[in-house]
């Protein structure tokens, strides 16, 4: 019944923004911590951003800066806002989330958005 539904993906040039979106679609949960994360084939997945269910965020050094993550728990919603994309920003992206079901936490993820920073 849940999924995490991404859009915002595409090819833009280096120095360029995009914004990423993923909103939970379905009934009957609750959603807590919400991040994003990318990878490149042949190298693990790592943590872009992550914000709690009270609005505490965290991101990596390397997008620190450039790389905003919001949410809206009305929508919910999770963006992020990335600026000044470098070429080594290029990735899948993946949003994840915390959702509880009936009393029950599972760790969802979002199908992935391509991101391609051009040089």
């Amino acid at each position: 019944q849940v999924q995490l539904v991404e859009s915002g993906g595409g090819l833009v040039q280096s120095g360029g923004s995009l914004r990423l979106s993923c909103a939970a679609s379905g009934s009957g949960f609750s959603i807590g911590g919400m991040g994003w994360y990318r990878q490149v084939p042949g190298k693990q997945r790592e943590l872009v951003a992550r914000i709690t269910s009270g609005g505490s965020t965290n991101s990596a050094d390397s997008v620190k800066g450039r790389f905003t993550i919001s949410r809206d728990n009305a929508k919910k919603s999770v963006y992020l806002q990335m600026n000044s994309l470098k070429p080594e920003d290029t990735a899948v992206y993946y949003c994840n989330a915390y959702i509880s079901r009936l009393g029950v936490r599972y760790d969802y993820w979002g199908q992935g958005t391509q991101v391609t920073v051009s040089s």
